[in-house]
């Protein structure tokens, strides 16, 4: 394709997704605040490690930050390509996605908040979801570089949308996460060997992304590698709440799960992975999950 596209942010996901552009772009632009991290990329992959000025001239920007008030900082600094679309690939807030779409029409750039799902594994074999908020005719026109690293793109509804989504799934990860720590430390509790009681659930009603991959490749192992850092899904579950909150909806499950994911985040160790929020049910059981 003769369109240019740059990627902004080469963290444990968007260093594996950005490989995947030069399969599908000529011109493939990669930033990162260590400048080293793009100077690496570009060597493995083909890419082209450029200073962010240059980077925000492409066609089509993916970046992928740890917070929307990182993408927001970084807008306000820069001059944007007229025509260009950026496409937000970060876990953010519903509000700075509306506010940015705003703001960016002006300049004649498109603004959409696509955040994705997958985990790094996703990244690595371009088989993410990435559900997308903001203008269609933006979506349809950038439709082709979101696929290049994606399997499920899905418009979801007006800017915020897709960031919405995203923290409602990540909130439900962590209901399920808790739920199952609970569950199975009654069930060792009991004498029940966790194994045979993971083969039985994993064949019934009770199954799950937790109970099929989470639990026995990650708690069980007690591997916890860091692929999805806590802090960031609390950082998710209290975007969710707050959608909860703005909506004056009662979520009495999800007010309680967000509550414990903090706790969790705030008495782990350095880097730990958000399944190591398990961590904190344990230190109160007693019962190590293995």
């Amino acid at each position: 394709m003769s369109q240019s596209v740059a990627f902004i942010g080469l963290g444990a996901m968007g260093y594996r997704m950005a490989a995947h552009l030069p399969k599908h772009f000529e011109e493939v632009y990669v930033w990162n605040r260590n400048f080293s991290k793009a100077q690496q990329h570009a060597t493995e992959y083909g890419t082209i490690a450029v200073e962010l000025a240059q980077a925000v001239q492409a066609d089509i920007i993916f970046s992928c930050l740890p917070t929307s008030a990182d993408v927001e900082a970084l807008i306000d600094g820069v001059n944007i390509k007229s025509g260009a679309i950026w496409i937000d690939c970060t876990s953010g807030v519903p509000e700075t996605a509306r506010r940015l779409a705003e703001k960016l029409k002006v300049q004649n750039v498109d603004f959409l908040d696509a955040p994705v799902s997958g985990q790094t594994i996703g990244a690595e074999n371009a088989t993410l979801t990435v559900m997308v908020g903001g203008d269609v005719s933006a979506f349809e026109r950038a439709y082709s570089a979101m696929a290049a690293v994606g399997k499920l793109i899905q418009h979801v509804g007006d800017s915020g949308a897709g960031f919405a989504v995203k923290a409602i799934n990540n909130m439900l990860l962590a209901v399920n996460l808790w739920s199952v720590a609970e569950g199975f430390t009654t069930l060792k509790a009991h004498g029940v060997n966790l194994d045979a009681a993971l083969n039985c659930i994993n064949a019934s009603s009770g199954k799950s992304l937790v109970t099929e991959n989470i639990f026995p490749q990650r708690v069980l192992s007690r591997e916890f590698p860091c692929t999805f850092a806590l802090p960031l899904l609390a950082k998710d579950t209290g975007i969710a709440l707050d959608l909860v909150h703005n909506a004056k909806l009662p979520a009495p499950i999800l007010a309680l799960t967000q509550s414990l994911i903090r706790a969790a985040s705030l008495t782990a160790e350095a880097n730990s992975d958000f399944s190591a929020a398990v961590k904190l049910y344990e230190s109160w059981s007693k019962i190590t999950l293995e």
